[in-house]
Parts: C-alpha cells; structure tokens; sequence
C-alpha cells in the first residue's frame, strides 16, 4: 500500500510503500517516554520503501536496552517523529511513525509489543496479537 504524508508543520513531506498487515503498536517504556503516550504506532519497513520528498529531518541517537543504538528521525521544527531505523550498517529497515501518514485512518495495528509495559488501564485493540516483548521487528 502506498502512503504519503508529512510532519505536524509540512516541512518535512514523504512517501513509502507499506505492509497494513505490519502495522503495530510498541508500548515499550522507551516509545511511552519518546512519544507521551501509552504506544507507538508504526510500520517495519525496507529503507528502500520510503522516499523523502521534502525537508531535512534531525536524528537523536538512542541506546536501548539491549545496548544496540537507533536514530530516532524527526522534524528539527515542529518535532513530529516519523521513523526509527538501526544506527548499525547492514540490512536497513525504517518503523515508519503512522501519525504522519495521511491514510492512518486506514492503517489498523495487527500486533502490539512490550504489552507486559502497557499502562493497566489501556484496553488491547480488538483483534491484535499482544507479546509480552518485542520480538521479529527489525532495530
């Protein structure tokens, strides 16, 4: 599925191919913390899948708790996240952040991980797989 969007302000606009039945939410303390709220909403896909269109976005480079790093990319100006990806060298792959796709109203998670991180009084979203922790997706 292909979908487009930008950051909160529009100076940063992109588009990427996407698989809806990746879609996820991470509830991790890492993703609570980065984007005040109790999940993430994202994609895992090849880098090669995505295409800036306009803007230059910034990096924060984030340690986990694995000890692995990730760049954590968003807009300089308004700060509007719009993906993660491995700070290694390798195989690339971007979580792209759905809040910024113009189609997430179309784009229902499937799973969600780190739900054992999940505040206790969240509901599960119907029809999700819920792991205890992140497991298959790409640093």
């Amino acid at each position: 599925m292909k979908v487009d969007g930008s950051c909160h302000c529009g100076a940063i606009t992109y588009e990427a191919e996407i698989d809806p039945k990746g879609v996820y939410l991470c509830h991790c303390n890492d993703c609570q913390a980065i984007s005040g709220s109790p999940f993430r909403w994202a994609v895992t896909i090849p880098a090669e899948a995505f295409r800036l269109l306009s803007g230059t976005p910034k990096t924060y480079v984030k340690t986990a708790d694995s000890g692995n790093t990730n760049h954590q990319v968003f807009c300089p100006d308004c700060a509007s996240p719009l993906y993660s990806t491995a700070a290694s060298s390798g195989s690339r792959f971007f979580n792209l952040r759905l809040g910024t796709a113009r189609q997430r109203a179309e784009l229902q998670p499937q799973m969600e991980l780190w739900c054992r991180s999940s505040p206790p009084w969240l509901a599960r979203v119907g029809g999700t797989t819920c792991l205890e922790q992140q497991q298959g997706l790409k640093d």
